[in-house]
């Protein structure tokens, strides 16, 4: 589901906010989510979630990523300048477990 930014500076960097948990979602956390991505939209590039769980490999094994409260449950790409307008733009988003968020490097 890909959105083009609509604001963001050439200058901007890309960073890739990642959300961690799950519980089932009451009208009133899907209204704090909904007024959430309005405040960023004009920065959002893509996003995304996920609805099961997942799977690990290793070099010499998998292993199958229960879904539930701790899980990696959904991402956002998004442009900032810097890492700390990246954290003050993604404190505003409902927290299950915990939210994480990382400038993206990439070439050129």
């Amino acid at each position: 589901m890909g959105m083009k930014a609509r604001g963001g500076k050439a200058a901007d960097k890309k960073f890739m906010f990642l959300t961690y948990g799950f519980k089932q979602p009451t009208p009133e956390d899907m209204g704090a989510w909904g007024a959430w991505f309005e405040s960023i939209a004009d920065r959002m590039l893509d996003q995304g979630g996920f609805w099961a769980g997942g799977r690990e490999l290793k070099k010499k094994s998998q292993k199958d990523l229960p879904f539930g409260k701790s899980s990696l449950t959904g991402f956002v790409i998004f442009t900032a300048k810097d890492l700390e307008e990246a954290e003050a733009l993604a404190k505003g988003c409902p927290v299950v477990a915990s939210n994480q968020v990382y400038e993206i490097m990439t070439k050129g």
